[in-house]
């Protein structure tokens, strides 16, 4: 089992713009979801002047095929948001990215690590359940589960032509993470304000 924790206001408004579409991924036996406290953080990121323009409920996020079904059912709301703002464990976040690469998608919660057996995953994504999850900064794609050694704060210089120097068979999830960057024409100043260090402390509750 999962539990998520959504993040503090103070976390989410810096990268928080326009118009912003809210998801609760609330389908999953697996993953507690901190329902209260959701609905808490909205007032508060309302009252702080986030724009939350719409919300919708997607279940099994981390199934790809649901989730690409309720994207045509959500079509407009999609559209005319800047911003997703997404409240899942790390795999949801992830196929939810990769299905829309040409939105700005940020976790609006952590995932933490619960003893026992977590059940099975069908998707590609991993969540290693870090409970401090990046991903609002490296644009929907975990540098932890993505990057061959988890590193933070990009490249390690060894990748040839997009492939992983530890596993050839694996794309570079920092070069990954720029071209999404590249392609929302967005920033990595966040990444470079200073050294990104892994609290491992967080990872279980």
């Amino acid at each position: 089992m999962l539990i998520t924790k959504v993040k503090t206001k103070e976390e989410l408004l810096p990268v928080l713009s326009g118009r912003v579409l809210v998801i609760p991924c609330l389908g999953c036996s697996q993953s507690y979801f901190p329902v209260e406290e959701f609905n808490s953080l909205k007032d508060e990121l309302k009252s702080s002047g986030a724009n939350l323009a719409s919300e919708v409920t997607f279940d099994y996020m981390c199934r790809e095929d649901f989730t690409e079904r309720r994207l045509e059912i959500y079509r407009e709301q999609l559209e005319a948001a800047d911003t997703v703002l997404i409240f899942s464990c790390g795999v949801g976040i992830q196929t939810f990215a990769g299905l829309i690469p040409g939105k700005k998608i940020v976790s609006g919660s952590d995932t933490f690590y619960v003893p026992g057996f977590p059940g099975f995953t069908p998707s590609e994504h991993d969540c290693e359940q870090c409970g401090e999850c990046r991903m609002g900064l490296t644009f929907g794609i975990c540098p932890v589960t993505a990057c061959s050694k988890g590193l933070l704060n990009g490249q390690c210089g060894g990748a040839k032509d997009g492939k992983c120097e530890v596993d050839k068979n694996m794309a570079c999830g920092w070069q990954r993470i720029f071209e999404r960057m590249n392609a929302l024409k967005g920033s990595d100043k966040a990444l470079k304000e200073g050294v990104q260090i892994r609290d491992y402390k967080k990872s279980s509750l």
